[in-house]
């Protein structure tokens, strides 16, 4: 179909996550099309990206610095700690408003299909950091899917002989959502998590 750096290129933005063959073919006329300064400044982003992000050495959020801004800042709760998969986990939280403890970046989800296993994620990080006795409450929010839901079962067993008071983020039915859209597994939470109507 195409060939030399247009077939390379295509190739190579379709091996980005999400990304199939017509979105990768689509950025790469784009690029093609862009003013050579918009494609040299993406080109600079990426390179600073890989030569000066790293992850914090205390929670593994993504950050600059040895530690990230939360870990960092004083303010926050230390005696919470919410327990995600991902850093963009952690930001989908804090745009909420609704945590202000701290958090530990798993780095992943227990995946058997894909050979992850509790080996390959930061679980031996998160006991350490709970080794000092300052964290009463550790917040399970790995996502609620099959990956997500062994994570969170294989950590609140390893978390339970600690005498913390171990939670998992509630889960259920989406605003807007219409009840004959909704999986098994979903409308199942929604039942088992339903509160009190008070007039």
């Amino acid at each position: 179909m195409y060939d030399g750096v247009v077939a390379d290129l295509i190739d190579e933005l379709g091996r980005l996550p999400g990304i199939g063959p017509k979105s990768a073919q689509r950025l790469a006329f784009h690029i093609l099309q862009a003013d050579p300064v918009d494609i040299r400044r993406l080109a600079d982003t990426l390179n600073a990206v890989k030569e000066r992000a790293r992850f914090c050495s205390r929670c593994g959020h993504v950050t600059e610095d040895d530690e990230c801004r939360i870990c960092r800042d004083p303010r926050r709760d230390p005696t919470s700690l919410c327990v995600v998969e991902e850093s963009k986990d952690v930001i989908a939280i804090e745009r909420t408003g609704e945590y202000r403890g701290r958090y530990h970046v798993l780095g992943g989800a227990i995946s058997p299909i894909d050979g992850v296993g509790p080996d390959d994620l930061r679980v031996r990080e998160l006991m350490q950091r709970l080794a000092d006795g300052h964290v009463t409450e550790v917040i399970i929010a790995t996502d609620p899917n099959l990956e997500g839901e062994a994570t969170a079962t294989y950590l609140a067993r390893m978390l339970s002989p600690l005498g913390l008071t171990v939670t998992r983020l509630a889960s259920g039915l989406p605003v807007g959502g219409d009840l004959e859209y909704a999986d098994e597994v979903t409308l199942g939470r929604a039942f088992a998590g339903r509160r009190r109507v008070d007039h």
